[in-house]
């Protein structure tokens, strides 16, 4: 199978290129290398640089490659950025995505993968969050994957694209002590916590610490990337079917922002020194996953469900480069 993996630069979608090819999969990558590192893709796929803005760029890969399915990672991704720059992500998001949909239908590949997310949800009454809770996007952000949801749906109706849309909540942890997250800039607690251990900031600031939650601070679902990427492989394969489903992907288990923290003094053996903020407006309290849907239908079952476990892999990776991918030797160009 020949696959198409937009963002395939990024911190998963070049996880989920790594496991693709080492499956034995023809992979074709389009980044435009604003978020992603050269770097990280994997030698065995080819990388074609390009923008899903550009229109002609995408019909190109397809003409190109004799692509069979899709899975699309490109896009940005900051909750907080969208509510200062909505029309970034209302309009970009949005139209990068349809560019896509429109190439891919047009050359007939009609499997997609949608990298979507768990701010579709806001501020959700009931918890853990299920396929079925209330949708009300929490930002801008949310609400270009919801759109984009929205479009793959009816692109199956009409057009018999079969889709898969993978609600995920917090990515962490590293493919390996060379393969890691490495953004710029860093937004994602587990780094922010790590580069604190390493010396790189002088420490980590909780956002506040009087919420409903055991310790006051707020309370994520961890996933790590690796399990990230064998969910997206284990969906693509289902979409043989002509099916077309939505999972959500946690581990159903919530870790406290003290709880982060306190692991990752274990894990790296170093202090981490921590001060308390003002909240963040919009920050929900608690935030975890049901994924039983995807467990039950696909058997999925995530390897590394462990706080520990999951920092541990991502401290190897900051360890060895802390530099992030600059520190890694370069992929030919």
């Amino acid at each position: 199978m020949s696959i198409l993996v937009t963002g395939g630069a990024g911190y998963i979608g070049s996880t989920v290129v790594r496991e693709l090819v080492r499956q034995g999969e023809d992979v074709v990558v389009f980044d435009n290398l604003s978020q992603g590192h050269r770097r990280a893709v994997a030698e065995e796929a080819t990388l074609v640089v390009g923008d899903l803005r550009d229109a002609d760029a995408i019909q190109s890969v397809f003409r190109t490659h004799d692509i069979d399915a899709v899975m699309h990672f490109a896009s940005h991704t900051l909750v907080g950025e969208s509510m200062s720059e909505p029309f970034l992500y209302l309009d970009t998001n949005i139209r990068c995505g349809l560019n896509l949909m429109k190439a891919a239908l047009e050359h007939g590949a009609d499997r997609f993968i949608l990298s979507s997310t768990a701010n579709l949800f806001g501020l959700p009454d009931e918890m853990p969050i299920t396929e079925e809770t209330t949708i009300d996007p929490g930002s801008p952000y949310g609400e270009s994957k919801r759109v984009l949801e929205r479009y793959l749906y009816w692109l199956d109706r009409t057009r018999g694209m079969t889709f898969a849309a993978l609600r995920y909540f917090n990515a962490a942890g590293a493919a390996g002590p060379n393969h890691g997250e490495d953004h710029d800039p860093e937004t994602h607690l587990i780094p922010i916590v790590l580069e604190v251990a390493l010396g790189q900031r002088e420490e980590i600031v909780i956002f506040g610490d009087d919420y409903d939650t055991p310790d006051g601070t707020c309370v994520r679902d961890y996933i790590h990337v690796l399990d990230l990427a064998q969910a997206h492989i284990l969906a693509l394969r289902a979409l043989e079917d002509g099916t077309s489903r939505v999972y959500n992907l946690g581990n159903g288990n919530g870790y406290s922002v003290r709880e982060v923290i306190e692991t990752a003094r274990t894990v790296t053996g170093r202090d981490i020194p921590a001060r308390i903020g003002e909240r963040r407006p919009g920050d929900p309290a608690k935030l975890i996953a049901d994924a039983g849907r995807i467990r039950g239908e696909l058997g999925w079952d995530p390897e590394y469900p462990a706080l520990a476990d999951i920092i541990s892999t991502a401290w190897k990776w900051h360890v060895n480069h802390p530099d992030g991918y600059d520190s890694v030797d370069a992929r030919p160009a």
